[in-house]
């Protein structure tokens, strides 16, 4: 792996880097050719970006321009943000999977913007979103344990109880829609 990880945030970081190198694995390595750095930040400072959207926005990635490599930079306020007990049990709990998905979601922009060809514009999001779902069932299963493989036979069944239940949703949404 030849993405290189630092820290410019005041938060402690360093068990994070555990899980963003598991992340980084279950990547193949062309998809990550030319993508040089993950940096651990306290909040996005990017100008051009409005001062509402930096302080939800969990990462962003930049694209290579000039002579500049590809990087990206993730913001420690908003993936582990500072709250009080009840909340930060919650926050610390989901913490390894929050930090996957953004790591992939990160990865997916610069596979689908530098790498991929005919991918077109309108397609993108859609694209990066299924590449990200790929990659976190795969490091699911890497990282998952027994709860994990005790549920993989029921997976199938679940996952179409879940269509039934989407779609059961989706029509009382409309439904409500044609009443108003």
């Amino acid at each position: 792996m030849n993405v290189k990880i630092e820290h410019k945030s005041s938060q402690e970081t360093g068990k994070y880097e555990a899980i963003i190198e598991k992340a980084l694995n279950i990547i193949p390595s062309e998809h990550l050719r030319g993508l040089t750095k993950v940096v651990f930040v306290d909040q996005i400072t990017e100008p051009r970006i409005s001062q509402a959207q930096r302080e939800t926005l969990p990462a962003l990635y930049h694209p290579r321009m000039g002579g500049q490599m590809a990087w990206a930079e993730i913001a420690m306020a908003v993936v582990k943000p500072k709250k009080r007990f009840p909340q930060n049990l919650f926050v610390r709990m989901t913490m390894k999977t929050n930090l996957a998905q953004v790591v992939f979601s990160l990865a997916a922009q610069h596979y689908y913007f530098t790498l991929a060809k005919g991918i077109k514009k309108n397609q993108l999001e859609t694209a990066c979103r299924l590449y990200t779902e790929k990659s976190f069932e795969k490091w699911r299963e890497q990282e998952g344990g027994w709860r994990v493989k005790l549920l993989k036979p029921f997976r199938p069944y679940l996952d179409k109880f879940a269509k039934k239940l989407a779609s059961k949703y989706k029509a009382e949404l409309e439904k409500q829609k044609s009443v108003k």
